[in-house]
């Protein structure tokens, strides 16, 4: 007996959209399916394609379905990331962007993360901000303000979650 994975929702939305395909003539490349990641993104494809070739071991004359093969690779099954960063890159001139975008990678993300921490810091040392130096004397040592950065990153952190 074939040990089942998850609650079967991959199963049921690849018969959806076989159904969609198969019995309202819509071509693969005209659904959008939307996946939160890349692995399921991947199955979700090789579902629908074993679907496809199933049905055409069957019914090898149907040229709809045939047509569906080729589509496959025009079509729209990725992650939301995905569809969202193709959806900036397709309309950066509506939301005045520069069409040289580009997507930081976690790096990037980590280091200007802290620099705006060492920034924000900075200014309010400067500033001599009371409410921030009560903070400081309640979660920081004497000139070791990493504890508090630290418990503001693990803050947003949780927050993100």
């Amino acid at each position: 007996m074939q040990q089942q994975h998850g609650s079967g929702k991959t199963a049921v939305l690849v018969e959806r959209i076989i159904n969609k395909i198969l019995n309202e003539k819509i071509d693969i490349d005209k659904l959008l399916v939307v996946t939160f990641t890349n692995a399921a993104a991947s199955e979700m494809r090789q579902r629908i394609m074993e679907a496809i070739y199933k049905y055409l071991d069957e019914n090898p004359n149907d040229e709809h379905m045939q047509r569906q093969t080729i589509l496959m690779s025009k079509s729209n099954i990725c992650t939301i990331h995905s569809f969202c960063l193709d959806v900036i890159k397709n309309n950066f001139y509506e939301i005045s962007i520069s069409p040289n975008f580009r997507v930081a990678d976690q790096t990037e993300i980590e280091i200007l993360k802290q620099e705006v921490l060492e920034e924000i810091f900075e200014e309010k040392y400067l500033a001599e901000d009371k409410e921030f130096l009560d903070l400081i004397n309640k979660y920081t040592s004497y000139r070791e303000d990493d504890s508090l950065k630290e418990i503001i990153l693990k803050t947003y952190r949780f927050i993100r979650e």
